[in-house]
């Protein structure tokens, strides 16, 4: 979507951007009345949003309660985030940061745990070291998940990469590189093909999807006049998954 960030309220005056503020409401009075001062729109797909996950690790300390307790809560904080978030904003390309990717991993994470009734000590160890990595803005990467938590990952790692390829299509409309798109295109088939599995892929493919991600947007970043070695490099490794 294309925007004019810099709004003007009718009813006081006052002005704001839409890009930090990321409403059409006027921050002074409340007023839903404004018109755009920027002489061109700016391809935008982001929200500003903030992930606060401290009242759920803070629940968590407790010893009687377990992670499946939270799940509501947590589910509906993460899916708050997820939905806000995007990757361009104001016309500039943002790059596909790991508590997004994270925030994903979990949402699946949790919601396996609490589908499996028997899960082990060690998932839920797994899926609270994970909960904390992305309250820190972070994620696990070190920490290999055990069981039916590794379709957690590839399917965090998939959902992650698919927002991102479509905030990448909307550049590439608007800044052509054809050799990029190709390979968004190449990206594209191999997500189909771990959607069709469900997300059960090893971590290595995961991390490869992902590398392959943020190279096209180091490449779009760019544009033509950069190298085409980190495009090659990023098809290189795409065409070396198994």
């Amino acid at each position: 979507m294309k925007i004019r960030g810099k709004r003007e309220c009718r009813s006081c005056g006052e002005t704001w951007s839409y890009y930090e503020t990321g409403s059409v409401a006027c921050p002074a009075c409340g007023s839903l009345k404004s018109v755009g001062r920027d002489d061109d729109r700016a391809l935008h797909t982001d929200t500003p949003a903030t992930l606060d996950l401290t009242p759920i690790v803070a629940q968590i300390a407790d010893d009687d309660v377990r992670i499946e307790d939270c799940r509501d809560e947590l589910s509906d904080r993460l899916r708050a985030y997820t939905r806000k978030r995007g990757f361009i904003r104001g016309g500039e390309l943002r790059d596909l940061d790991d508590q997004y990717v994270g925030a994903r991993e979990l949402l699946h994470a949790v919601d396996i745990l609490a589908r499996h009734r028997d899960s082990s000590d060690l998932a839920r160890l797994y899926v609270i070291e994970l909960l904390r990595s992305v309250a820190d803005g972070d994620r696990l990467t070190e920490t290999e998940p055990p069981g039916a938590l590794v379709a957690a990952r590839g399917s965090g790692v998939t959902d992650a990469v698919e927002a991102y390829r479509r905030d990448l299509r909307s550049w590439f409309d608007e800044h052509p590189d054809p050799p990029a798109e190709q390979l968004l295109s190449s990206l594209r088939d191999r997500i189909k093909r771990a959607e069709a599995l469900d997300g059960k892929i090893s971590s290595e493919e995961a991390a490869a999807l992902l590398d392959v991600a943020r190279s096209l947007g180091e490449a779009a970043r760019e544009g033509q006049a950069g190298s085409d070695e980190p495009i090659q490099a990023a098809r290189d490794r795409l065409d070396a998954i198994r």
